[in-house]
């Protein structure tokens, strides 16, 4: 497995901060102004049912642009993004409250562990041991296990950084834990800058060797759900995607997008094809399957890009990582009641979830996704904020 150098222009100097009470203030549809210096605050946003206390971090750069992370899951609960006309609005899928996050969440916003995506069966096998993992989505293991790193609670402190403010998490996920093998000490970082770029950085050691894949599920919606996503327009750098069999397992070999409903190396609208009459996409009731980027990911670099015309929004995805889970909310089905009472309805957020391929355990073509004692996982993520 590659393991990735950070951007050495973020030079981080860490203190703590103890947890405060903030007033929340409401957003104005007039454009937001700039503020003179970046800035943390704090307040406590529930209680655990053991009764540890949930914290929410409020990140807002100079440009005015906002991102409040819980502790819970390293939720992404809000992140605001300005329009062509200077509006700041919410453009993330959330609830309002603790209680929604724990009772019934399709990983809105979440830190998803040890392992992001699908392993089949629940499955794999490192130097002839074979491991069990928790059987959770159509008979196989999905996002981390029935406890992922979503349901957690994550030890937090600030940071600043020479453009910006940063959160950092940290989580030690006990050998076995999960089915999966080794302590593995996690770092998440979530770094603001003032240009309206929202960087996340994972890090990671073990004592024993195992395997990590590491994203955030955040379903982003650039109308601000005044809409649902089909109307966005997505490009993918990527020539190639990765077919699954009727759980959403790969079969095993890369395939051409070209001539298919999943080209998206030019700007596409997401909803053209989203109903195409062919096999993959009737298999994940849409499109829920990985891209695989062009070239190799040793740099951060612009692999996707998103516009929603109306607000004119455009939303840059940079990454180290080789592939992108590409999800368009198939399965939200109007069940669930979000933010601010907005019903979530089929199609009304979409995931770009920066990783390594699904299955890549039990894929001996695919990259690596096993980390060894004594060496790092580090890979970074980049979600730039723009308009047109």
């Amino acid at each position: 497995m590659k393991y990735f150098t950070f951007v050495p222009h973020l030079i981080l100097i860490f203190f703590t901060m103890a947890a405060c009470n903030s007033t929340e203030k409401k957003q104005e549809e007039s454009s937001e102004p700039t503020t003179s210096s970046a800035t943390i605050t704090s307040r406590v946003f529930g209680t655990m049912p053991d009764g540890k206390e949930v914290l929410a971090y409020k990140l807002t750069n100079t440009a005015g642009m906002e991102v409040e992370i819980i502790t819970y899951g390293g939720i992404i609960t809000s992140l605001t993004a300005p329009d062509r006309d200077g509006r700041y609005e919410d453009i993330v899928l959330g609830y309002d409250n603790l209680e929604g996050y724990i009772k019934a969440n399709p990983y809105f916003g979440a830190l998803v562990g040890r392992y992001g995506n699908r392993i089949a069966k629940g499955k794999f096998s490192l130097d002839g041991t074979e491991y069990s993992l928790a059987i959770n989505n159509m008979g196989n293991h999905l996002h981390g296990g029935i406890t992922g790193f979503d349901k957690v609670v994550w030890e937090a402190s600030t940071e600043e950084i020479a453009k910006g403010v940063g959160l950092k998490l940290t989580y030690t996920s006990a050998d076995m834990e999960e089915g999966y093998p080794g302590n593995l000490n996690v770092e998440v970082n979530y770094f603001l800058d003032n240009k309206n770029a929202l960087e996340i950085e994972y890090l990671a050691t073990t004592d024993k060797k195992t395997v990590v894949n590491l994203t955030n599920h955040s379903y982003f919606n650039l109308s601000a759900m005044k809409e649902d996503i089909l109307g966005h327009e997505l490009q993918l750098n990527a020539s190639k995607y990765v077919p699954v069999d009727e759980t959403l397992i790969p079969l095993g070999e890369l395939q051409p997008v070209a001539g298919t409903p999943f080209d998206f190396t030019s700007l596409k609208p997401i909803g053209r094809d989203i109903n195409a009459d062919d096999e993959q996409v009737r298999l994940g009731g849409g499109f829920d399957h990985c891209w695989s980027f062009d070239g190799l990911n040793e740099e951060v670099k612009v692999n996707a890009s998103l516009y929603e015309p109306k607000s004119g929004r455009v939303m840059e995805v940079l990454t180290t990582e080789p592939g992108v889970q590409f999800y368009t909310g198939n399965f939200l089905d109007g069940s669930i009641t979000g933010k601010n009472g907005v019903v979530y309805t089929k199609r009304f957020g979409l995931c770009l979830e920066t990783q390594h391929y699904p299955d890549s355990p039990n894929q001996p073509n695919f990259p690596s996704v096993v980390l060894e004692p004594g060496d790092q996982y580090r890979t970074q993520t980049i979600y730039k904020f723009t308009v047109k």
